[in-house]
């Protein structure tokens, strides 16, 4: 059987055969931020941003992984045995500040295995940098088909909204750090607020997730948790700047925003005027409350929204410097998925995957044709490959 039917066969007994049909909320950055819009009005609606989310800032002290407050939840669009708990709980941006994140935690129904529920921390794909972009202020949690098929496959699915969405602290905008550090955190939490939970996690993110989870293999050198198993990436891990650089030929469809937006989070004293132009700031100021950008914004082009030279700007160099993959060795094993893309070439991916290797990771890497449905299309492959890192085999590598 070939990967996709065995896919298509998996979704159809998990009842979620609709993912694998392709829709703009399955694209990567690029294409996903003109349609945002209409998605979260249209396809997936929304939750009003309640008091829930609410924290005051600074935080009262807490550690890393302390939980602030969990609830149970039943207002979205989920199969009747999987069940939702939200939670807030601490977490630390780069520049080691302590920030609330916010998340959502899906349980199997019935009595967990020996040793807990096995948990899988879900890292999300682009939704915006607004508060109320968080998935969990989605009714079907961006992918909730997805997600809950592998409930239904009996594991605890973690996914973190990241800090500043939904919580009132800013969103740390494709900083792998700050995104790593709020996925790893979020499943101490979830272990606090559901006992059922086992210790035993790998982590998984598509699009913005993918390089989210490399990030989680990279500082898990440094933490050496014994209960993380691994991480799968997929859409592609090409490093930040190669990404920029490939969907901002043209169109820029707003991409220049959000990169000063990340830039702005992790250094305060960052100047969005030293790189975006009069034309852009405006704009810039709008998507802190909205989930997307305007058709104006989408249709300047790079030239007219960034200031010339503007990549010699300090801040913006040692962003995309530090927010390069592959620069310190992965703790336990990872499935590397990707795709053949028009607008972001799958050699991109290719080249940080060999720089991985060349420091020792032990990579699975996986090449797909070009598809606008690799969630599910790749599903065989994530599960034999979960499956095997938690019942204790020795991981894949296809490196050379």
């Amino acid at each position: 059987m070939s990967r996709g039917s065995a896919a298509l066969v998996v979704l159809a007994l998990a009842g979620v055969v609709e993912l694998v049909t392709p829709s703009a909320a399955e694209q990567p950055i690029g294409q996903t931020t003109n349609a945002l819009q209409t998605q979260r009005s249209d396809s997936r609606h929304t939750l009003p941003l309640s008091p829930f989310y609410d924290t005051p800032i600074p935080l009262p002290a807490g550690k890393p992984g302390d939980l602030i407050r969990a609830e149970p939840f039943d207002e979205y669009a989920l199969p009747y045995d999987v069940s939702a708990v939200r939670f807030l709980y601490h977490s630390r941006a780069a520049t080691g500040e302590d920030v609330a994140s916010s998340g959502v935690i899906l349980v199997p129904e019935g009595k967990p295995p020996a040793g807990g529920w096995p948990i899988i921390a879900w890292a999300h794909r682009f939704s915006g940098v607004a508060r109320t972009c968080a998935p969990s202020l989605m009714r079907n949690l961006y992918v909730g088909p997805f997600l809950s098929m592998y409930v239904g496959l009996g594991y605890a699915v973690v996914a973190t909204d990241y800090a500043g969405l939904g919580t009132n602290f800013r969103n740390a905008f494709l900083d792998l750090r700050s995104n790593a550090m709020d996925v790893i955190y979020s499943v101490a939490a979830a272990r606090a607020a559901i006992p059922q939970l086992g210790s035993r996690w790998i982590a998984m993110g598509e699009s913005q997730g993918g390089p989210a989870v490399v990030g989680v293999a990279e500082i898990q050198s440094e933490m050496r948790d014994p209960s993380y198993l691994g991480a799968i990436a997929i859409s592609g891990v090409a490093g930040i700047k190669d990404i920029y650089e490939a969907l901002a030929q043209e169109h820029s469809r707003g991409l220049p925003l959000f990169v000063a937006y990340g830039i702005k989070t992790v250094y305060p004293r960052f100047q969005v005027s030293n790189m975006l132009t009069d034309k852009a700031l405006p704009l810039y100021e709008q998507i802190e409350r909205q989930c997307g950008v305007s058709d104006s914004a989408s249709e300047l082009s790079t030239g007219e929204m960034l200031k010339k030279d503007w990549e010699n700007e300090p801040f913006a160099k040692q962003f995309f410097s530090v927010n390069t993959l592959g620069q310190k060795p992965a703790y336990s094993p990872l499935l590397i998925i990707g795709a053949e893309d028009p607008e972001v070439p799958i050699t991109l991916t290719a080249r940080v995957v060999a720089r991985m290797c060349k420091q020792g990771d032990r990579i699975q890497f996986y090449k797909y044709p070009e598809s606008g449905s690799l969630l599910g299309d790749s599903v065989a492959d994530q599960i034999t490959w979960i499956q095997s890192r938690f019942a204790g085999r020795p991981a894949p590598s296809n490196c050379p």
